[in-house]
């Protein structure tokens, strides 16, 4: 009896030898798996994002603007802040500044010199002496005096007659270190009148760009452009030739968040304050 216990110990001791290494992986698969599972745990708690999220926005700060559809020139450089013509300029595109969708044009830098024609040399023109000045007779000391000249006002540089684009309340003014206050909001009703500050072409009439909703811009003279947005409805085209006083679009809250005109007045492409014109 003693002698078969003995021989049953013998052989589990031997199969406990046998199975001895399958049970060592095993253990060591558990504490490979824990590892593996404490270092995942903790790369999802770490709070910094990857360094490829913290980039620029693609298109930010860029020196060149893809013509999208809608798009002209002039509506353009109003984005950018930059004179129509200095945007042509800068990109030879002469009159009358046809672009097309998939456009690439510079929006920055200086416009390149105008090439010099070789071979010619501009002839020398001469000039006449100007003739002696005549003393004023005596008898006419009155017409020596100096006139008094009348001053402009700011509102006519360029002699034209700035008019009010609609009737209501300003409630946003103008602010030059603010690019989100170029103008001014004046409040009113869906559907009231928008009238032409002055007589011009309309350069453009859309919504391409981006929060001035349905928007007009009109041309008054080479110097001086001005801007009416978030219309509920345009009443002219581009090309279409308006008189101060003109009706030319319904107020409206389009690309904003409440009924409004929103009005600008650029010379030379730069932004100034309405209200130093208006009268």
């Amino acid at each position: 009896m003693k002698c078969r216990q003995l021989q049953h110990f013998e052989c589990q001791q031997r199969l406990g030898k046998k199975h001895l290494p399958r049970q060592l992986n095993l253990i060591a698969f558990k504490i490979l798996s824990l590892a593996l599972l404490s270092l995942l745990v903790a790369a999802c708690s770490n709070p910094r994002a990857p360094s490829s999220s913290l980039e620029q926005p693609p298109g930010i700060f860029l020196d060149h603007h893809t013509v999208s559809s809608g798009e002209t020139l002039y509506s353009i450089a109003w984005r950018y802040g930059r004179d129509y013509r200095e945007l042509a300029a800068i990109n030879r595109i002469p009159s009358p500044y046809r672009i097309y969708p998939g456009q690439r044009l510079r929006v920055t830098g200086e416009a390149p010199p105008a090439p010099v024609a070789m071979g010619k040399t501009p002839a020398k023109v001469k000039r006449k002496p100007p003739p002696p000045a005549k003393a004023p007779p005596e008898s006419s000391k009155s017409l020596t005096r100096a006139t008094p000249r009348k001053t402009q006002s700011h509102s006519s540089n360029s002699s034209i007659r700035w008019h009010w684009p609609a009737k209501g309340k300003v409630i946003s003014r103008f602010r030059s270190q603010d690019p989100l206050r170029k103008g001014v909001d004046i409040a009113g009703e869906k559907g009231d009148s928008v009238l032409a500050a002055a007589n011009g072409t309309v350069i453009y009439a859309g919504s391409a760009l981006r929060g001035y909703g349905k928007l007009l811009i009109v041309k008054h003279s080479e110097e001086f452009l001005s801007a009416y947005a978030h219309n509920h409805k345009l009443l002219v085209r581009e090309g279409s030739e308006v008189k101060a006083g003109q009706r030319i679009a319904e107020l409206g809250s389009s690309g904003t968040d409440r009924n409004k005109l929103h009005f600008e007045i650029r010379r030379n492409g730069q932004p100034v304050d309405p209200l130093a014109y208006l009268p």
